[in-house]
């Protein structure tokens, strides 16, 4: 009996598909499910699942944050992955996401920057942290005996 190429019928003769619909060659066979014998199993699995947990906010709350955070100079899609933290945040710490806008509103663009990279630093892996360079603005008094 011949079930399309010779390939897969020699196939699912040897064994080496498991299951019961034989995988892209559409033979059903009757063999038990391979153990998966893969000494990185658990990792694969906890990673996986690492970004299962689902958030759930009002969308107005969203919506505000994400306005907010345009009308101060971020982009979209900055926007949208800077305020779900935050709204991440809020939700943890028990805070209105309205009050805490009202809060931020008062900040100007170096502070709230400082501030959204305090949350950020906050929620992220401790192997690495976002920061910034401030420009030195003085001038040392050797750097005008330096000639190039």
């Amino acid at each position: 009996m011949s079930y399309g190429s010779s390939s897969s019928s020699s196939t699912a003769g040897s064994g080496t598909t498991s299951g019961s619909t034989g995988g892209s060659t559409g033979l059903n066979i009757n063999l038990p499910a391979k153990q998966n014998r893969d000494s990185a199993r658990d990792v694969k699995r906890y990673f996986n699942t690492y970004y299962g947990k689902e958030l759930a906010f009002p969308s107005n709350d969203v919506d505000a944050v994400i306005g907010f955070l345009e009308s101060k100079g971020f982009d979209r899609s900055s926007a949208v992955s800077t305020g779900t933290v935050i709204l991440q945040q809020a939700k943890i710490d028990g805070v209105k996401v309205f009050e805490l806008l009202d809060t931020l509103k008062g900040l100007d663009k170096l502070q709230l920057s400082y501030t959204v990279t305090q949350v950020l630093n906050f929620n992220r892996q401790k192997i690495s942290s976002l920061g910034y360079k401030v420009a030195n603005e003085d001038k040392p008094t050797e750097a005008r005996n330096i000639m190039g």
